[in-house]
């Protein structure tokens, strides 16, 4: 991918999660940290959802936790110069620690330690996916 074109990407994925996670209706400077939830205890939001069988809602966040990371490890895959997968991983949680950082800041989500890791596994699974489509040429 020609690099004018990769940053491009990037820009445009970075606007989209940040607005998605951060930048939501709900933003306001008004709530600067004033409304921010913090839930530290692993998956506790989704054993409730699967108990009353909330599949949709489920999905949604525990997938949804995982695939918007997905572009993240695939557009650190496509410069020029490889980076080892742990420092995209790091890049990766640094990326869902700030997005968590800051929906706690502004009071736009919950900031949750199981979002990091679910964020992360998603870093890494786009990078699978180009180290076998990388494998496959």
């Amino acid at each position: 991918m020609k690099k004018r074109t990769l940053i491009a990407v990037c820009i445009v994925y970075l606007a989209v999660l940040l607005r998605i996670t951060v930048f939501r209706s709900s933003f306001s400077l008004a709530n600067f940290l004033q409304k921010g939830t913090l839930n530290l205890t692993l998956f506790a939001e989704y054993i409730p959802l699967m108990q009353k069988r909330r599949w949709f809602r489920f999905l949604y966040l525990f997938v949804g936790n995982i695939i918007w990371f997905v572009p993240f490890g695939v557009l650190c895959c496509c410069k020029e110069r490889p980076i080892k997968t742990w420092k995209i991983l790091l890049w990766g949680f640094l990326l869902s620690f700030f997005i968590e950082s800051m929906q706690f800041i502004f009071g736009t989500g919950v900031s949750e330690l199981d979002d990091l890791i679910l964020n992360t596994l998603g870093v890494w699974i786009g990078v699978i996916i180009m180290k076998i489509l990388k494998k496959g040429k």
